[in-house]
């Protein structure tokens, strides 16, 4: 029997997780930890003291998605074949983003402590985000994500993989699933605002307030939908990478590492050497 951790960074009440919860039941038990409130954006981001609660399904923690894995592995007695993070209500692509969900976070920091995970992301084709929530069924992306999940297990995919991330349309129950990989394209608008009244941030005479508003599409600026006019921009994105198959309304599966990979070239290692000798000669001058 599989034993399926399965947690979210829309809390624990939120209706993708439910959907997940319903659907992953068919490939064996099912426990639920999963955060209090609503944590998206948070990453990896762990704290060091939790509090948790009894659920009906599991356990309610008060602390982000990584808090909920870290518990549950290491605090649990259940041995944990997989882990499965979601299904977030939006979808979560590009290399910069996967780096600050907590959908993916979760999935990452089972991958760190050696349990293969798979992170369920739901999105529109047209509207993007999935919000409100409980206007949309779930059952489509969860239904994807089960089967993903089993052919996954059942071909090893988790002997090479840590991570899967997936992203699938909400509204398509039969789209077309091909594998992607991450984009790296990304880039950062900064304003200044001078109408500070409607802004959440308190503000004193002599400060200035600065807005950070991601770019994550290169003709919108923020969280605005970028579905709009996104057809022009279709061969920015070749076959194959996320963006592309959200655009297209599919389903995309992308096979990610945890580990940072460390990087050799030649230029880094004259760097290391001209360093340490420039270093070792200051040293024997002053034995001098």
């Amino acid at each position: 029997m599989t034993e399926v951790l399965l947690t979210n960074d829309d809390g624990i009440d939120a209706d993708g997780l439910a959907a997940l919860y319903e659907e992953l039941r068919a490939l064996g038990d099912v426990t639920v930890v999963a955060p209090v409130e609503n944590q998206s954006g948070v990453g990896r981001e762990r704290s060091q003291y939790v509090t948790r609660e009894e659920h009906p399904w599991g356990y309610a923690v008060d602390g982000t998605p990584a808090d909920c894995v870290a518990y549950a592995l290491r605090g649990l007695d259940t041995e944990f074949d997989l882990v499965v993070s979601g299904a977030n209500h939006g979808p979560n692509l590009g290399a910069y983003v996967l780096g600050r969900s907590g959908t993916v976070g979760a999935a990452m920091e089972a991958a760190f402590l050696g349990t293969p995970a798979v992170a369920v992301s739901a999105y529109h084709s047209r509207d993007f985000h999935v919000h409100p929530p409980d206007d949309h069924d779930f059952d489509p992306p969860a239904r994807v994500a089960r089967e993903v999940v089993a052919a996954a297990l059942d071909a090893g995919v988790f002997d090479d993989v840590d991570v899967l991330n997936v992203n699938a349309p909400i509204e398509d129950a039969s789209a077309r699933v091909r594998l992607t990989r991450p984009d790296a394209d990304f880039d950062l608008h900064v304003e200044r605002h001078e109408d500070t009244d409607d802004l959440p941030v308190d503000v004193d005479d002599d400060q200035d307030v600065i807005g950070l508003r991601d770019s994550l599409w290169p003709h919108v600026v923020g969280w605005e939908n970028p579905m709009p006019g996104i057809d022009e921009h279709r061969e920015r994105y070749p076959v194959g990478t996320e963006r592309r198959a959200v655009i297209d309304g599919e389903v995309g599966v992308s096979g990610l590492t945890a580990p940072r990979n460390a990087l050799e070239t030649d230029a880094l290692e004259r760097v290391v050497r001209s360093v340490d000798s420039a270093r070792t000669a200051l040293a024997d001058a002053g034995d001098e």
